[in-house]
């Protein structure tokens, strides 16, 4: 334990709390704990500017070391952010310092894959054990890729999604009328349709809100300066009467007075910072691959340059040790099957059928458009071969889908729309509305599910189902899950161009092909997927599993196991989520148990109404369901055991209704 240093404006020393920094291989003993009272301080001393200084090389140093160490154990994260807003974090970890009495002392964050920022500072609080940073994203460490509260020791929010932040600041602000409230932002969440709203009220409120904006003109997807022609962050807040500042980062003389001017104001403000994203970081500064875990060779090259020369050691060995799903590579079922990624396969899909057309007639039938995240749902396979058919578009889930149902409002019209599961909820008021005007449109919502889900809880995509919320007299909305990528594709070629609302979903994992009893592709070869039906993967004459998506080739394990020991159940995928098949009731009714097994939420999945479907019908097997019910655990395949969708927790399950 080491007894750390810090210094008021005065300089005066005083003891601070009591820290553990062994076994980190950046030495965060050279952390000042700097107090710096902005209301009285109007320029920062040589020796103020020297302390922090020291402290954003210090926090920058180790941000690229354990998100490298994410990298290299191949659980990922996010440094880009949290490396950019190093300057004026420390800043007003100072100010927090040195006026207590006047700041929510919390630094709420409304771009979740900045969390390297809390767990680092965790860390310099006494919260966190050090060497714990090693493990960031790895499951079941308490480190995941967005900040949660009651996950980490030292947290003290849960950012959820992108760009929902700033209107819970706002009422934190309302609770807290005679202190500064903090919300740090980004050119990329400030996109969101949220912000606009919490502009309007902390405005008309004149809430102690202040807004602290990196805007290094880079998303996931690309740079908003390009795809976003008009946006401008300071404008925008501006427009909405808020008081800004706009400076550039990289420099204290500059950023101090911008950062003092903005707490000395007694309504909300606005401090907009510009920077390259990752300045100082060969090969990365300015990338949009700097918004990733950087690199093991590019962390390599900027730590030996600072002589960190334990970390490089580090990043070169004992973190390329990854955990790996103990029954990896001997799933009964799938064993030895190939593996395909149905989220990037949807992009191709699409482009096989795009690319059937005339120029004309795709551009006046299909538009496509993204919410920046081509690259994780398969839609930038459509940007590169497509372009005339593709709109980049932002960080505006709500108002792109709409644009999507707009598009297809004209008979003969689709409009493709595609991002994360998760922000499927965000989604469901723009829904109902394209229900209500026949809209015609596809929706690929990627990351269905939790499985290798690093990103935690928020990013859970398990209420997919609120999708279908129109009554039984609306235009058709049909859910779709498709069990491999065999399956996937002929989906696709079916049902691309039916009337409605059609989702598709799909797991951010790879998923095995489904294997026949006698081991070949069941859903390759002369397999015709068929809308409204259900696939009856093993017959069994005791009760049946039903399952889909990244559940069903564990219930495939599970089920083969089980026929091994005696018991003959069997298993059904049910690819169309909301269709009754009509033969499978019989088929599951004729036996003396049900089980449903999936990876989305147990209160709102397929499990609460599968059993209703079969007592509709007259059939009464014992009955029972397996879905998300806990926050996550963090990592990758570890959500499967933690959620207790694995192939043994559904063995057990089977054993105990038989």
């Amino acid at each position: 334990h080491t007894s750390m240093l810090f210094f008021t404006a005065s300089l005066s020393i005083v003891i601070a709390e009591m820290t553990d920094f062994s076994g980190f291989e950046i030495d965060l003993n050279k952390y000042q704990k700097v107090a710096i009272n902005p209301f009285t301080t109007e320029a920062l001393s040589a020796d103020q500017i020297a302390a922090v200084k020291n402290n954003i090389e210090v926090c920058r140093d180790a941000i690229v070391f354990f998100t490298a160490c994410g990298s290299a154990s191949g659980y990922g994260g996010h440094t880009g952010g949290a490396f950019d807003t190093v300057p004026e974090v420390v800043l007003l970890d100072a100010f927090f310092r040195a006026c207590p009495d006047k700041f929510v002392p919390i630094l709420f964050d409304e771009a979740g894959h900045r969390v390297a920022t809390q767990y680092l500072f965790s860390v310099l609080d006494g919260k966190l054990p050090a060497k714990e940073l090693k493990r960031y994203r790895v499951g079941h460490a308490n480190l995941p890729g967005h900040p949660e509260l009651h996950c980490t020791p030292g947290v003290k929010f849960s950012s959820g999604r992108l760009g929902h932040m700033w209107p819970f600041v706002n009422g934190v602000a309302m609770a807290n009328p005679t202190k500064i409230s903090i919300c740090l932002g980004s050119d990329g969440s400030q996109q969101e349709g949220d912000d606009y709203e919490a502009a309007i009220l902390a405005v008309a409120q004149d809430l102690p809100v202040k807004l602290i904006i990196d805007d290094n003109d880079v998303t996931i997807a690309g740079h908003p300066s390009k795809y976003l022609k008009g946006y401008d962050v300071a404008k925008k807040l501006e427009g909405q009467g808020m008081k800004v500042t706009v400076v550039a980062g990289e420099g204290l003389e500059a950023l101090y007075p911008a950062m003092r001017n903005c707490m000395v104001h007694s309504g909300p403000y606005a401090v907009v910072i510009r920077r390259k994203m990752c300045p100082g970081i060969e090969g990365v500064e300015g990338q949009c691959g700097g918004h990733d875990a950087i690199a093991v060779a590019k962390a390599v090259t900027y730590l030996t340059n600072k002589g960190h020369t334990a970390a490089v050691q580090w990043l070169e060995g004992d973190a390329k040790k990854a955990e790996k799903d103990p029954q990896a590579g001997d799933y009964l079922g799938t064993k030895g099957s190939k593996v395909g990624a149905n989220r990037a396969l949807f992009g191709e899909c699409v482009v096989k059928i795009l690319e059937s057309m005339s120029l004309e007639e795709r551009k006046s039938k299909v538009m496509v458009i993204d919410s920046d995240l081509e690259g994780s749902t398969g839609l930038k396979v459509i940007h590169q071969k497509c372009p005339d058919v593709f709109v980049q578009s932002g960080i505006m889930e709500r108002g792109n889908f709409s644009a999507a149902a707009g598009f297809g409002m004209e008979k003969g019209k689709v409009g493709v729309f595609s991002t994360f599961a998760a922000f499927l909820e965000m989604c469901v008021s723009e829904i109902t509305m394209a229900r209500l005007n026949y809209a015609n449109v596809l929706c690929h919502f990627s990351h269905s599910g939790v499985d290798d889900m690093a990103d935690n809880t928020c990013h859970f995509g398990i209420n997919n189902f609120f999708a279908d919320n129109g009554l039984d007299e609306h235009h058709p909305s049909q859910l779709y899950w498709p069990a491999d990528f065999h399956q996937l594709e002929q989906c696709m070629n079916t049902i691309f161009w039916d009337e409605g609302i059609r989702f598709l979903f799909t797991t951010r994992s790879k998923l095995p092909a489904i294997q026949a009893e006698d081991g070949s592709e069941l859903f390759g070869g002369s397999y015709k997927w068929t809308k409204g039906k259900d696939d009856v993967v093993r017959k069994g004459s005791k009760g049946y599993v039903v399952s889909f998506g990244d559940a069903l080739y564990r219930a495939l394990d599970a089920v083969e196991r089980l026929r091994a020991e005696g018991h003959d159940v069997g298993l059904i995928n049910k690819s169309h989520l909301n269709a009754v098949d009509e033969e499978t009731m019989k088929l599951i009714g004729g036996t003396s148990m049900c089980l449903v097994v999936e990876s989305l939420g147990r209160k709102t999945g397929l499990g609460i109404r599968f059993g209703t479907w079969l007592l509709e019908r007259g059939f009464a097997p014992k009955y029972g369901y397996i879905g998300v019910t806990k926050e996550g655990s963090g990592g990758l395949f570890e959500h499967a055991y933690h959620q207790g969708y694995d192939s043994k927790s559904i063995q057990t399950k089977v054993k105990s209704m038989l």
